[in-house]
């Protein structure tokens, strides 16, 4: 069985990640960046698909783990029967090369060690060719290659290999994994001791720059921690997991790729950055964002990769059983070439926080800006996949249409508040149009909330936003009928589902169910506030933080049954929602997007 997806710690350099168990080892390396293949297994604790650990060779948990202060160094700590010893984990971001830091530090008696290191390239397929050159271990397989440096002597066993030492009070004992292209000359050796100080010393330099020092600085500080890890430095792209296929429904086939950039995530990205002091970083963001979307908006991707690509086609990997068998794993995701008419609006809005919020205008912006609003006056009123990307029929989806009208309502503020050109009149006659017809169609009078989609009977989280983009006031009865209708019918156990996955005849066409979502707990957190129900936004708030790992990590979702964090890791919507709605609780944001 898998250790549970909480168990694991994030190192990152800001290209790559890597994922730390509780027992010592590492069971998710992808090289060179976030979404190319896995040096080691695709699914967390699968070890005949490689793994790298180190750990007492009396084997056991960890008796302590942190990270080291406002840092992505992790420390992990063994009390055995002879000594207690501690490893220090890491990825420097030296830029020039991908490499794993793992540094064996005696604290006290003598801890006899072990080290296994199962390589495994191309998702656990694939075996490379290991040899020692010059005292270094060496691994080589079709495009890629590394090089393990340490002290310790290694030997080959049953296609891997193993080291055996011990360790007392002031070893310090290092391993040093470099990757590069096959291809290319091995790259300069990280020294580990040099590396340790490097990377703390960047990453406290980094956390110096933030603003919130709210009550809740701790968890806000370490969910920022976390989006930094998974941007991805070259292109300013910020991926929304590091991880792929680990299930929504243990044992279920709710499995995808989250090693992309979602473009609906923008604006609230920009929110969390900005809010928090991080002006370069959201810069860095929006220009990614404005690359990614350049050309025709007809072409307009709800998700990119790291570096802009379109093409993320998806397949599965018929090889590898899943996390605690949920099956298929997959590769790629083909939801991005659904048509999910939010993201216009969502990019729409993104622009316009940005500008807003004093980040250096461009005039690119805004002709990129009156492109997506030509595109949306074509197309509002077409039926789409929504921004759960549901694989069952297209639907007149409630939150589509509003973030339509957000993106018209967006185009007319440019030019009313800031003077850019653009047909105001005719754009403020179809934000009206748009307005009637959602107010018209999608909304249950006999119940007295917004509906999912045209005609629905069910509910959407999505809906909670609809006062945040500034749709409706929040004090409007409507709002307040449907944060309490999705407060009734979707909560389980305090936590958010996204929706019922078999209302209306089962509208997003997927066997299995789900847990609930953990980035709409956090919307109805900040719904609850707006509405005037501070004390309970606030319980909302802290049953969510219960639930973070003692790392301060978050996953996709939190299954209430088992208790257990579930879907990819760690999630940046989720950590994204924490900063949010600790700004947003603390009163230091705007409650909604409109300007």
């Amino acid at each position: 069985m898998a250790r549970p997806i909480e168990d694991y710690g994030l190192i990152g350099d800001l290209q790559t990640a890597a994922l730390v168990g509780r027992d010592g080892s590492i069971d998710w390396l992808s090289l060179p960046r976030f979404d190319s293949a896995a040096c080691f297994a695709a699914l967390l604790g699968d070890v005949d698909n490689g793994r790298w650990l180190l750990a007492p060779a009396s084997g056991g948990n960890c008796t302590r783990r942190r990270y080291r202060e406002d840092t992505l160094i992790l420390e992990t700590t063994w009390e055995t029967p002879e000594g207690t010893v501690r490893v220090h984990d890491l990825m420097p971001p030296r830029g020039e090369a991908a490499d794993v830091v793992r540094i064996v530090e005696g604290v006290s008696g003598r801890v006899p060690m072990t080290m296994d290191l199962t390589l495994r390239f191309d998702y656990g397929h694939i075996v490379p060719w290991v040899r020692h050159i010059d005292g270094e271990l060496a691994a080589v397989a079709g495009p890629d290659a590394v090089w393990l440096r340490t002290p310790v002597p290694l030997e080959g066993r049953d296609q891997a290999t193993h080291g055996e030492f011990e360790v007392s009070a002031g070893d310090r004992v290092p391993f040093v994994l470099t990757y590069a292209a096959s291809h290319r000359s091995r790259p300069k050796a990280a020294d580990a001791e040099h590396a340790l100080t490097g990377t703390e010393a960047f990453w406290t330099d980094w956390m110096a720059g933030c603003s919130y020092d709210g009550v809740w600085s701790e968890a806000v500080r370490r969910s920022l921690l976390t989006l930094k890890a998974l941007t991805y430095r070259p292109t300013g792209g910020i991926v929304a997991a590091a991880t792929t296929s680990l299930p929504e429904q243990l044992g279920g086939p709710r499995n995808w790729d989250y090693r992309y950039c979602w473009l609906r995530d923008a604006t609230f990205t920009l929110q969390a950055l900005l809010g928090t002091g991080y002006d370069k970083e959201a810069r860095a963001w929006r220009e990614w964002l404005l690359r990614a979307v350049a050309g025709d908006p007809a072409d307009l991707q709800i998700m990119y990769a790291l570096d802009g690509l379109r093409r993320i086609p998806e397949y599965e990997l018929s090889w590898l059983p899943g996390y605690e068998g949920s099956s298929p794993v997959r590769i790629g995701n083909a939801a991005a070439g659904q048509f999910q008419l939010d993201v216009w609006g969502e990019v729409l809005d993104g622009l316009h926080y940005s500008r807003t919020s004093g980040l250096t205008p461009t005039e690119d912006a805004w002709a990129l800006q009156t492109a997506l609003l030509e595109f949306l006056e074509g197309h509002w009123d077409e039926p789409d996949n929504s921004l759960w990307e549901v694989r069952g029929p297209r639907q007149q989806f409630v939150h589509s249409k509003v973030m339509a009208w957000a993106g018209l309502d967006r185009g007319v503020q440019a030019i009313e508040r800031f003077g850019l050109e653009g047909p105001v009149d005719r754009w403020k006659g179809l934000r009206q149009q748009v307005h009637d017809e959602v107010c018209a169609h999608g909304f249950d009078a006999d119940r007295g909330t917004f509906t999912q989609f045209y005609g629905s009977k069910g509910l959407d989280a999505a809906l909670l936003l609809l006062p945040r983009v500034g749709f409706l006031p929040p004090t409007d009865a409507r709002i307040v009928g449907t944060v309490e209708a999705i407060q009734r019918e979707l909560c389980q156990d305090g936590f958010l589902l996204r929706y019922h996955p078999d209302a209306d005849g089962g509208v997003d066409g997927l066997p299995g169910h789900e847990s609930p979502f953990l980035a709409c707990s956090f919307w109805l957190a900040d719904a609850l506030s707006m509405i005037g129900r501070a004390g309970e936004a606030r319980e909302q708030f802290e049953r969510l933080l219960d639930v973070r790992s003692d790392l301060g990590l978050l996953s996709e979702e939190y299954d209430t049954q088992a208790h257990r964090q579930v879907g990819n890791t760690p999630q940046a919507f989720s950590h994204v929602g924490l900063v949010n709605t600790a700004c947003q609780l603390q009163g230091s944001s705007r409650q909604t997007r409109d300007g």
